[in-house]
């Protein structure tokens, strides 16, 4: 997706445009805001020694349409509770409107009762985020589509998809009988998306998790790699067992070339070893989640990071003017 032009001329609709970035994120909402060409508004974050967090604003917002820009990956409830803060901070100052602009949300992978005598955290953080006092939302690529029922205030739910595919349509251009292939039969729809628009053949992996750890067994590869250079797209990569087990199948049955796609690099401590240590090409991510100079030190030229920040500075100029995401894409 080329930069977009941004058409400050329209009329605003809630007051002009305020900027604030929590803690989770500095570089991510420093991009944003060079892309809107306007500055990230100053405010005052303290931890105090009881591990509380005060939040003062350095200017008035009254009448103002806020965007606080927070992404709640790890230390997630460090994040989230900033976040929810921030919002609150801005609602009780008479924000005209508030958006919660949160790259990476947590909890989505629990969106269901699954089992006896589990909760729906993601429903649970859905109504954190309103009762602070958010007007609306944006995000990406959430884990089910249906998370978007847990909120009563409108969002924006926002593919990478339009982000990455233009690196790799230049990518498969390079490739020997390249094919996508889905890690599971949940992400199996998105990656018909990838393979439709890049006009590829697609092949599944068939998982099954044997229990509540953070672990799952790749059992079954539906589809042809033999001798063919592989796409392996996933949304997120926590601990990269089960990208690794993924990948050991695909070479095992004959792959060449892999390269790995995901979009919400989670990565906790460890996950950089042992994704460095596959037989994998090359690595594709975005930014909704930072990732520290040692974990990208350990990658080195396989790692390639596709920034959302102009995407997310278009949808909120859009926003502010009433007018319509869809149209960025066709829709």
């Amino acid at each position: 997706m080329s930069a977009p032009t941004h058409v400050h001329s329209s009329p605003l609709m809630y007051g002009g445009i305020r900027l604030y970035a929590g803690s989770s994120c500095p570089e991510l909402a420093k991009s944003i805001a060079d892309h809107l060409k306007l500055p990230l508004c100053d405010r005052e974050i303290v931890t105090y020694p009881n591990d509380n967090i005060f939040v003062k604003l350095a200017a008035s917002v009254r009448g103002q349409d806020c965007y606080v820009i927070q992404t709640t990956s790890i230390p997630v409830h460090r994040n989230l509770m900033e976040l929810l803060i921030m919002i609150q901070t801005l609602r009780l100052d008479s924000a005209a409107r508030i958006t919660a602009v949160v790259p990476y949300l947590c909890y989505t992978r629990s969106d269901k009762k699954d089992q006896p005598r589990v909760p729906i955290t993601a429903r649970l953080v859905a109504d954190m985020i309103e009762v602070a006092g958010a007007d609306r939302y944006m995000t990406f690529d959430l884990h089910a589509d249906q998370i978007q029922g847990f909120f009563s205030i409108p969002g924006d739910v926002l593919r990478a998809f339009h982000v990455v595919i233009g690196h790799l349509e230049g990518m498969v251009k390079k490739m020997h009988k390249p094919v996508i292939v889905s890690p599971d039969l949940g992400f199996a729809k998105k990656a018909r998306n990838y393979a439709a628009r890049l006009d590829l053949p697609l092949a599944f992996i068939e998982k099954r998790r044997l229990t509540n750890a953070p672990t799952a067994e790749a059992l079954t590869l539906i589809g042809d790699v033999k001798g063919r250079d592989c796409i392996l797209i996933d949304e997120e990569i926590s601990t990269g067992r089960t990208i690794a087990a993924a990948v050991n199948l695909i070479k095992d049955s004959g792959a060449r070339d892999i390269t790995v796609v995901f979009i919400h690099p989670v990565l906790p401590q460890g996950s950089a070893d042992m994704l460095t240590g596959l037989p994998v090409k090359h690595f594709v991510t975005t930014d909704t989640i930072p990732i520290s100079p040692e974990d990208c030190a350990k990658f080195g030229k396989r790692l390639t990071v596709i920034s959302v920040a102009p995407l997310l500075a278009e949808v909120i100029c859009r926003g502010n003017q009433g007018r319509s995401v869809g149209e960025l894409f066709n829709e």
